[in-house]
Order: C-alpha cells, then sequence, then structure tokens
C-alpha cells in the first residue's frame, strides 16, 4: 500500500482543476501516492471532468460544503495513508516535488510536517504569499515568512535554498503525518478559513514536534483564488482566526490579546484613511464575534497549555510591525 496520499479540497472548482490538476498527476510518482480529490459538495462540473478527464484520480465526495478546515479534517479521517500531503486546487506542480518531503518525513521521526519552496505561480521568480519558505509568528501573533513579511514579496534569488525548521507550514502545501494530525485535533473547523493551519502547527510545535521547509522541492500557488485579499469577509476570517490561535496557544495570551485591542483598532483606523469602510466594520466585526467564542475556546486552551512542553523556537521576541514600519526591515535576512 502507498504511504501518501496528495489530497485535493475541491469546492466549484472546475476551472483550477483543469488547469493545475493536470501537473499534479503528471509529477506524483505513480508508486509513491495516490491523488485524491476531495469534493466540498460542489455544483459546478467539478465531478464530471474528474470523471471523464482524470479517471485516476481517487474522490471523497461530501454532502455539503465544510470549509477548508472541516473538509480536510472529514476527507483525512476517511482515508488510510501514513502521510498527508494538504494541497490547494491552485497549485502547480514540478517535476520531483513530492519525493524530497517524503524523504524528510522518512528520515526524522521528530519532524511532524513540512513543506516546500512556494513561488508564485504569476511571477515565478518571486515567493508567494501564503507559506513562501516557511512561516513564523511574532511577539504579537502576526504571522510572517522568509520570502514574505506583510505585503512585502522577495525574489527567489536562492537566499532560502537551506533547510529550516520553522513555526508553521503552509496550507496551501503541507505534507504531515496522518496519526499526529488526527490525534492533535486536526484542523478547527470553527476557523472555516484562513490561519487555521497556523494553529495546528503552533499546537503541534508547543508538544515537541519540529516543522520544517525544504526548499528542494518547489510548487507554484495562485494564491488568493477564494477571497481577494481586500474582501472585507478574507479581513473578518483573518482578524477573527489570528484572535482566537493567540487565545487558545499563548501562555501569556491575556497580554497579547491586550497590546492587540490597540493594534487591530489601529488596523481599523488605516482601513478608513483609505476609504475601505467594509474592512472597518470587519475588524470590528471579527474582534465581537471572537469575544463570543472565547466561553468555547477555553476548553482547548486548557488542553493546549497542559499539553505545551516548550515554547517553539519560530515564536519570535520582537514585533514584526516595528522591525518593519519603524525600523525599515523589507525581508526577512534583515531581521533583528
Amino acid at each position: 500500500m502507498k504511504k501518501t496520499a496528495v489530497v485535493i479540497l475541491n469546492y466549484n472548482g472546475e476551472k483550477m482543476l483543469q488547469q493545475f490538476l493536470p501537473s499534479v498527476v503528471k509529477y506524483t510518482p505513480e508508486d509513491l501516492a495516490d491523488v485524491i480529490v476531495a469534493d466540498n459538495a460542489s455544483t459546478d462540473k467539478s465531478l464530471e471532468i474528474l470523471n471523464s478527464q482524470f479517471p485516476g484520480v481517487k474522490t471523497v465526495v461530501f454532502d455539503k460544503n465544510y470549509g477548508f478546515a472541516g473538509g480536510y479534517n472529514l476527507a483525512i479521517s476517511k482515508i488510510d495513508y501514513e502521510y498527508i500531503l494538504l494541497l490547494n486546487s491552485d497549485v502547480e506542480a514540478t517535476e520531483g516535488y513530492l519525493e524530497p518531503l517524503v524523504e524528510a518525513l522518512d528520515k526524522d521521526p521528530d519532524v511532524v510536517s513540512v513543506q516546500p519552496k512556494l513561488l508564485a505561480q504569476k511571477e515565478k521568480d518571486k515567493f508567494e504569499y501564503a507559506g513562501a519558505a516557511g512561516g513564523f509568528l511574532d511577539k504579537y501573533g502576526y504571522p510572517f515568512c522568509r520570502g514574505r513579511i506583510f505585503e512585502n514579496i522577495e525574489t527567489d534569488n536562492h537566499q532560502y535554498d537551506n533547510e529550516s525548521d520553522v513555526l508553521w507550514t503552509t496550507g496551501a502545501a503541507m505534507l504531515v503525518r496522518r496519526k499526529e494530525y488526527l490525534e492533535n485535533g486536526g484542523l478547527d473547523d470553527r476557523f472555516f478559513a484562513h490561519q487555521e493551519e497556523i494553529d495546528l502547527c503552533w499546537r503541534l510545535a508547543s508538544r515537541g514536534y519540529r516543522l520544517r521547509c525544504i526548499p528542494t522541492s518547489i510548487l507554484y500557488h495562485v494564491g488568493g483564488g477564494t477571497l481577494d485579499a481586500s474582501n472585507p469577509r478574507k479581513t473578518f476570517l483573518n482578524f477573527r482566526n489570528n484572535l482566537c490561535m493567540i487565545y487558545k496557544n499563548a501562555v501569556d495570551a491575556n497580554k497579547i490579546l491586550f497590546i492587540r485591542f490597540f493594534l487591530d483598532y489601529m488596523a481599523a483606523a488605516v482601513y478608513l484613511l483609505k476609504g475601505e469602510t467594509k474592512n472597518v466594520k470587519a475588524v470590528w466585526k471579527a474582534r465581537r464575534e471572537f469575544a463570543k467564542m472565547k466561553t468555547d475556546l477555553k476548553k482547548d486552551r486548557d488542553e493546549n497549555l497542559r499539553k505545551t512542553v516548550c515554547k517553539p523556537s519560530g515564536l519570535m521576541d520582537f514585533s514584526i510591525i516595528v522591525q518593519t514600519k519603524l525600523r525599515g526591515k523589507k525581508t526577512y535576512d534583515e531581521l533583528d
């Protein structure tokens, strides 16, 4: 039996499947992995296309849209492989992309998840926003990557071609051990979408597991395939889920959340100055929704703190806002 499954979550993504699935099928060795599409009750022609154009691709079909987190949790619970690659439907595969990732898990049992070097599909010399060369968090819970800090995207000049431990691996292309994924709760389906993989990775890292970027594996990601960066729905999910993640995982969550109260409303003020009133409302709505969710999240926080055995190295002790906005740092290599 093959040890690896490449699982692509799909919802009304017939165009993405037609454009990118051929590369995944072509470059996924048949003796190493199965390609599986988990369909979130699509109403377009996704299933027809899979049946007619990709007969070798397996499918798992759901009765409704469970979102990114819930969809992957359900799919992974239904299939039996040692390793699962969570792969976005808007990812273009390259020759030899899978073997280095599998090898990294094979050779080191302490490593629970790995990611490739993720580059932009439309500008292939640049890193891609949603993971670049591996992710970290600053002291206030803001995510950034080797190759991407906020909206500043670096050109790939092979400056991050070294393998490196990271705090989080991108949900766009995350190879993870199925057993540990399920035992540690998987993705939080209350997030629905955005930052749920960071929440999972923070949980795993705090429990003593290692996560790594393996840049000999290269994938190209379109990004923003579901929601545009300026979409108020995306703003809402990013702010709400980030606060939930901090509350669930940070030892000093109350201190961080006190500071974030001011930082979040500063961000809302910036949106207001730009005339983006819907994003201002999205920030306010996110904070209100988080306050409602805290009671439900308390059990998760207690469990996480009880199982925490270390402070992950990828949790930085500096503010990325101070580093970039006040000190003018633009790239990961320039950070103090």
